[in-house]
């Protein structure tokens, strides 16, 4: 993976993005694949351009997953700079 790193059991990545507005789609095309696939990252909107992402699965005590790792792929494969 390109963006997401593992840490303390987490997946995590930030986005940057030119605007406040392409980072606001993108984190609604997050939630979108994250229904579709019917796993649910945090997701944060920062610093007005910024989208952290992080993946865990809560029902396996917090640990990461073959879920968590497709999600990932998903949503990089959705980041366009």
């Amino acid at each position: 993976m390109k963006y997401f790193k593992e840490l303390d059991n987490v997946l995590t990545a930030t986005f940057e993005f030119q605007n406040f507005q392409q980072a606001l789609i993108f984190v609604n095309q997050v939630w979108n694949i994250a229904e579709i696939s019917n796993h649910h990252p945090d997701i944060m909107l920062h610093d007005y351009k910024k989208v952290t992402v992080k993946s865990t699965t809560h029902d396996e005590w917090n640990m990461i997953t073959d879920q968590d790792y497709a999600i990932a792929k998903l949503i990089e494969s959705s980041y366009k700079k």
